[in-house]
C-alpha cells in the first residue's frame, strides 16, 4: 500500500450564468453579479490498495463567489422579481466532494521503465449547491440549497522522464440530457529535496470545470478555471 497526500490553492475565477426557477432570467455571474476571482483551498488524497482491490482517490474543492452588482430590467430569482432600479447583493457555493474508484493500466509502468501510468475508473462528486440573490432596498431575498450526487467518468495519467519532476493530467466528465460537468487538471509536480525527503513534493498547474446543470429549478451554465499551487508528500 501506498499513499499521496496534497493540499493547495486554486485561484478561481468564474463565468457564465445562474438562474433559479426562470430559464429567461439568468444573471451574469461577470457582467452582472460582479463576481470577482477568489483563491480557494483544495485538498485531495490517493491511496494506493493491494492486490485487486480498486485504489482510492479522494478531492475536496470549496468554492464561493459573491459579489454586489446590477442587471439593466426586472429579472426573477426563485419567487422574487428583483428591481432593476436598484443593486443586488448575490452569493454562489458550488463546493464539491469527490470519492474516486480506479485502477492503473496493469504492467504499463514496467513495460516503460517506470514513465507512464494511466489510470481508469469512476467517480462520485457530491455537489453542495447554494445561491442566494438579496436586494436590501426592497426587503427582497431568495435562495435556493441542494445537495446533488454527479456520477462521472476518471482517466488520469502521470508522465515521470525523471525521478524528480512528473507531469500528470487528470479528467473526470458527464454528460446527460441538456447537462454536463468537466473537469480538467494539468499538473507539473517537482521533488526538490534530496533522499530522504523526496517523498515531499511540490506542484503546480491550471485547472478547468465546466459545469450546465438545470436539476431541481436550478439552472447553472458556469466554468471556472485558473492556476493552483499544492505541496504534498509521497509514502
Amino acid at each position: 500500500m501506498g499513499a499521496e497526500v496534497a493540499i493547495g490553492g486554486w485561484n478561481q475565477t468564474p463565468s457564465g450564468t445562474m438562474g433559479y426557477k426562470s430559464f429567461s432570467d439568468s444573471i451574469d455571474l461577470e457582467n452582472e453579479a460582479k463576481y470577482d476571482s477568489a483563491t480557494q483551498v483544495m485538498a485531495r488524497a490517493k491511496i494506493d490498495m493491494p492486490l485487486f482491490i480498486p485504489n482510492i482517490y479522494l478531492m475536496a474543492t470549496p468554492m464561493k463567489f459573491d459579489g454586489t452588482g446590477q442587471k439593466t430590467q426586472n429579472f426573477d430569482f426563485g419567487d422574487k422579481n428583483f428591481n432593476a432600479s436598484a443593486g443586488f447583493y448575490s452569493e454562489l457555493v458550488l463546493n464539491h466532494y469527490d470519492v474516486a474508484l480506479y485502477y492503473g493500466i496493469p504492467f504499463l509502468e514496467t513495460l516503460t521503465a517506470d514513465i507512464l501510468s494511466v489510470e481508469l475508473g469512476i467517480d462520485a462528486r457530491i455537489m453542495d449547491v447554494s445561491a442566494t440573490v438579496r436586494q436590501d432596498t426592497f426587503n427582497k431575498e431568495a435562495s435556493f440549497s441542494e445537495t446533488i450526487l454527479v456520477p462521472m467518468v476518471y482517466l488520469g495519467f502521470r508522465v515521470r522522464p525523471m525521478e524528480w519532476l512528473a507531469f500528470e493530467g487528470e479528467g473526470r466528465g458527464i454528460a446527460y440530457n441538456s447537462n454536463h460537468y468537466y473537469d480538467a487538471i494539468a499538473r507539473v509536480k517537482f521533488s526538490p529535496l534530496p533522499t530522504p525527503l523526496r517523498s515531499l513534493f511540490i506542484a503546480g498547474g491550471w485547472r478547468y470545470e465546466n459545469i450546465a446543470l438545470d436539476e431541481k429549478d436550478i439552472i447553472i451554465d458556469v466554468t471556472i478555471s485558473g492556476p493552483f499551487l499544492e505541496a504534498g508528500v509521497d509514502f
